[in-house]
């Protein structure tokens, strides 16, 4: 019985880091294409021209 309860809380903290990967790679991604939208890199200032 002891082993369940240590079993579940390693999943639910596995399960929790994975959370807070996946909302911060979202945030990081989203905000990654919203700045590339307003600065530009050199090839896509070419590719515009």
């Amino acid at each position: 019985m002891f082993a369940a309860v240590v079993w579940h809380w390693w999943l639910g903290a596995g399960l929790l880091i994975a959370g807070i990967g996946a909302v911060l790679g979202l945030v990081v991604g989203y905000l990654k294409s919203v700045t590339a939208l307003k600065y530009p890199n050199r090839r896509q200032q070419q590719s515009q021209k």
